[in-house]
């Protein structure tokens, strides 16, 4: 089958990216919307584009009534966020965080979840989250009719649980079965690692 994207509305180029463009990693988005008090939410338009400067990119989407998302309000106000990588058994209230709220109304609150301080930056992170990136905003950039925001965050602290770190003195080494990354599919479908295999690059 070929297809011609021109032909498509959009929601069916949505739709057809998703399935096709799998696994996704999810960016779970901490921000402050005032003191205390915290949006979260998911993206899985999300991947890392640069080490100098140590770069992650998501890419926000418009509410239903077309304002802009909190997560990019709140990351313009403030200029912080903690992007994180949510493992299999937080599916729920991951995807339990994608529902539109009233702005000031707490995903962390809605769905119980635990915070922990975060040493070394100013926001405090998801405690049963294995990996939190603490970023500040480099960059904002808005493409597309609608239009989309790509979200340049400058990754400033890092948190891994030492549970899924592998001992090597080289180098840290992440242990992705440990980590168990909710992996993001199409429509209403996720995915985990079963198993992972090496291959050597070459010189």
């Amino acid at each position: 089958m070929n297809i011609d994207m021109s032909a498509l509305a959009p929601s069916q180029v949505y739709h057809l990216l998703t399935q096709t463009i799998v696994p996704r990693p999810i960016a779970w988005v901490l921000t402050e919307s005032g003191q205390d008090n915290f949006n979260l939410a998911p993206f899985s338009y999300f991947t890392a584009i640069s080490s100098e400067p140590p770069l992650l990119m998501f890419s926000v989407g418009k509410k239903p009534s077309g304002e802009i998302k909190d997560t990019v309000r709140n990351v313009t106000e403030t200029g912080k966020m903690v992007i994180h990588i949510a493992n299999a058994d937080l599916a729920q209230p991951v995807t339990e965080s994608a529902a539109t709220l009233e702005h000031g109304r707490s995903e962390v609150v809605e769905s119980d979840l635990t915070l922990a301080s975060f040493e070394g930056f100013e926001l405090p992170r998801v405690a049963d989250c294995s990996v939190a990136f603490g970023c500040t905003l480099y960059q904002m950039q808005e493409i597309g009719k609608t239009p989309q925001t790509l979200v340049f965050a400058e990754v400033e602290a890092v948190y891994i649980d030492p549970d899924v770190i592998k001992q090597d003195e080289q180098k840290l080494i992440i242990d992705a079965m440990k980590l168990n990354p909710l992996c993001r599919l199409g429509g209403g479908e996720y995915a985990v690692l079963q198993q992972t295999f090496t291959i050597a690059r070459p010189q």
